[in-house]
């Protein structure tokens, strides 16, 4: 038994067979209504949990006070629980976050909070030297080793802003590359992608509650050139696959789309694996191993933004695509053509191979059915060289040789 794809019968081939060949036997357009309902559930899902959680702001965005120190102490390795017990003592709140940074000798607490007049700053730099005494570079406890700064929410909202101004900027020009290049019912489906990969992205970070930082949004804007870069590679297969599609009847323009997905899908799959593997070792290096607190967002919006960029492309913005273009009467007259075609074909061609039959999305099937084509019309066209009015067969030519003067005289 082969595998049913649009309608057809494919030969039963293993899954990385198929992924490797790219002939089409992977419906990913057929099944459209399936995406549409789980991308819809997982974009629902972000939203609200948008609306109803809210962000976690660093305090680039809120402003606030910042301490660092070196997590090592007089009495051992110092931790973020501690660190927080001293902080709620002294100062009487909560901080916003404790974060352990570094490894080894080079390792520090990092304590985040809502501004602090002076009072309570002294305050609890003082606890920390008194119950925790960090060790300077020497070894020696010293409260110089604890430093605080102050953050302007002024800045991170000014960083909001210009990526807020950047994101429309570049939405605008995607838009006038695609309606230009390519047209615009592409276009329409790549901003809806676009639009679902940073919806996805900001409601994961929602839902997860990491802190979100200035590297959290030149982050986002790093991942949604990626997922255009892949809707582009898919976009441009279909567009070769639909040339001159108006003016043939042997697929669909939903069956040519299909086509073009299997075709780049392994492309697409290397291209995700080979970006996301960088991003994996960011996050074991740069936020496991060293510590570094804002490697972690940078890491996680771009894991995120990749593998949702990745599965738009192929799988909702090309169906989107296909629905829009179905809209138009021409490709709904021609698909109505290659119905028609079709089924003449299964009526006429009885006993043999119907053209129905054919894996109208293999390239190699559908070359040798055309060369079939064309070798019966040439033979049908040919002309006969036998002379009329001269008999034919076996006793014909018997009746020519013996009619046919033999060059020797009778003796």
């Amino acid at each position: 038994m082969g595998d049913t794809v649009n309608g057809t019968s494919a030969p039963k081939r293993g899954v990385f067979s198929r992924l490797y060949t790219g002939t089409g036997a992977f419906d990913v357009v057929g099944r459209r209504k399936i995406w549409y309902a789980g991308f819809g559930v997982l974009l629902l899902v972000c939203v609200l949990s948008i609306l109803i959680r809210g962000f976690n702001l660093g305090i680039d965005f809120t402003g606030g006070s910042q301490f660092q120190m070196p997590a090592a102490g007089a009495n051992g390795t110092i931790t973020t629980q501690q660190v927080e017990d001293v902080f709620r003592s002294s100062v009487g709140e909560e901080p916003a976050s404790t974060q352990s940074a570094g490894a080894g000798g080079s390792a520090t607490i990092l304590v985040r909070s809502e501004p602090l007049n002076p009072a309570q700053i002294a305050a609890f730099k003082d606890a920390v030297f008194q119950q925790l005494q960090p060790l300077d570079a020497n070894g020696q406890p010293s409260e110089q080793v604890i430093s605080d700064s102050a953050v302007s929410g002024t800045w991170g909202g000014e960083i909001t802003r210009q990526a807020l101004i950047a994101l429309a900027v570049f939405l605008v020009l995607v838009t006038l590359f695609l309606a230009f290049y390519f047209e615009r019912a592409m276009a329409i489906a790549a901003l809806v992608a676009l639009v679902h990969d940073v919806v996805v992205t900001a409601g994961i970070y929602s839902l997860i509650g990491f802190e979100v930082s200035p590297a959290t949004v030149i982050g986002l804007l790093t991942i949604l050139g990626f997922s255009l870069y892949d809707t582009v590679v898919v976009f441009d297969k279909v567009k070769e696959n639909a040339r001159g599609l108006l003016n043939l009847s042997r697929r669909t323009y939903p069956e040519v789309a299909n086509l073009a997905v299997n075709q780049t899908l392994m492309r697409s799959i290397n291209t995700s694996l080979i970006a996301v593997l960088p991003v994996i070792g960011l996050m074991v290096i740069g936020v496991w191993l060293l510590g570094v607190g804002t490697l972690a967002d940078l890491a996680l919006v771009q894991l995120v933004g990749i593998i949702a960029g990745s599965l738009s492309s192929l799988l909702l913005a090309t169906p989107i695509l296909v629905d829009l273009k179905m809209r138009d009467p021409r490709f709904r007259k021609q698909a109505e053509r290659v119905a028609a075609r079709r089924a003449r074909a299964a009526a006429s061609h009885s006993g043999q191979v119907a053209e129905e039959d054919l894996d109208t999305a293999d390239d190699e099937a559908l070359a040798r059915e055309l060369r079939r084509e064309r070798a019966l019309a040439a033979a049908a066209s040919a002309p006969d060289r036998v002379r009329p009015g001269r008999p034919q067969g076996k006793a014909g030519q018997n009746r020519s040789a013996a009619g046919r003067p033999s060059g020797k005289r009778r003796r």
